[in-house]
Parts: C-alpha cells; sequence; structure tokens
C-alpha cells in the first residue's frame, strides 16, 4: 500500500523543504527590515539570500506593490503561498497514491464497480491537479505553447464560468479554491456511490 507505506516519508521530505523555505523566508524578512552593512559578513550573507530568493518573492511583491501596500512585507505573502501549495501538492500525491492502492486492489478483487469508481475519481483528481498547476501559472508568465497553456486550454471550460461570476484579485484567483471545492464533493459522491457501498 503506497499511501501508508511511502507517502509518509514522502510528506516529511516536503514538510522538511518548506521549513527551511519558511526560515530563509523569515531571514529576508527580517534583512528588509534591518538592511545590514553589505560589505560585512552578515550584508554579504543577506545579499546572496535575497539574490537566490528573488525569483519566489518578486510575484508577492508586485502584487503587494499594485495595493500599494510596503513590499518589504513580501516574503509573508510568499509564505502564505508556498504554505498553500505544500498543503495542496502533499494533497494531490497522497490521493494520487489513494487512487493507484484503490485501483489495484479493485482489479485483484475482481470488482468493476470499485475499478470505475477509481477511475472517476483517478480523472477527477487529475482535474484537480490541473486547476492547482494554474492556480501556481498565475503567479507567472507564459506562453500557450508549452504544457501551462494545454493546463490553462484543459481548465477553461470550468474555470472561466466561474471566473466570470468572481474575478481574480489581483494575481489572487479565488475562483480555483471555488471549482476545487465542488471538485471535492464530487470526489466524495462518487466514491460513496462506487466505492463505499
Amino acid at each position: 500500500m503506497l499511501r501508508l507505506f511511502i507517502y509518509p516519508w514522502i510528506s516529511l521530505v516536503v514538510s522538511i523543504a518548506f521549513l527551511v523555505f519558511l526560515a530563509s523566508m523569515i531571514l529576508r524578512l527580517i534583512f528588509n527590515y534591518s538592511d545590514p552593512n553589505p560589505f560585512g559578513k552578515i550584508g554579504r550573507f543577506s545579499y546572496h539570500l535575497k539574490k537566490r530568493t528573488d525569483r519566489f518573492v518578486y510575484p508577492s511583491a508586485r502584487l503587494l506593490a499594485a495595493f500599494r501596500v510596503d513590499t518589504r512585507l513580501a516574503p509573508l505573502v510568499t509564505i502564505f503561498v508556498a504554505g498553500l501549495l505544500t498543503y495542496f501538492g502533499l494533497s494531490v500525491i497522497e490521493n494520487t497514491m489513494f487512487v493507484i492502492d484503490g485501483l489495484t486492489l479493485g482489479i485483484a478483487a475482481g470488482n468493476v464497480k470499485v475499478i470505475i469508481g477509481f477511475i472517476l475519481y483517478g480523472l477527477l483528481s487529475v482535474l484537480v491537479l490541473f486547476i492547482f498547476i494554474r492556480f501556481i501559472a498565475s503567479w507567472f508568465v507564459f506562453t500557450r505553447n508549452t504544457f501551462l497553456g494545454f493546463v490553462q486550454r484543459v481548465t477553461d471550460p470550468i474555470m472561466r464560468p466561474v471566473q466570470r461570476l468572481i474575478p481574480p484579485i489581483g494575481m489572487v484567483d479565488i475562483s480555483a479554491m471555488i471549482v476545487l471545492i465542488f471538485i471535492g464533493f464530487l470526489q466524495s459522491f462518487v466514491l460513496r456511490l462506487f466505492v463505499f457501498q
């Protein structure tokens, strides 16, 4: 069972990576306000830390600048977004392992209803993954010829109607969260209908 044996290790590695990222963002926030001497050891460390984390912090700084908020607070927004990404990323990994385990058990038992249920659940999980990728991509510039462009074309029929009702706030697309919650309800319904009966 992948979910029981492999997922805890993946979760541990991702959690450690998030904690390291969190520490670097907190340090950057401190350096943003303390502005250390650039010729000292701390100043050089601050410079290298800022240079390495700029690509993560820059989208948050742009968002804050659009609302005329102090851009030195951008590491806090980045921490929030990284926390969301970590949570959804781990959820996607756990869902994938859940589907693989369920399909394996369904095939071993020869239960067609369970197999169909896990296939539907898996397709909805792929849709969740694509919407999750689209949410991340909303922070970056990409062309329609890339994989991200493909993801956007696949998710547009679902996302566009919701975006008309709830337009994005700056660079944050709240409609993606609403669609993800709706798909979560659909996944629960599929499991109750096909698997847990």
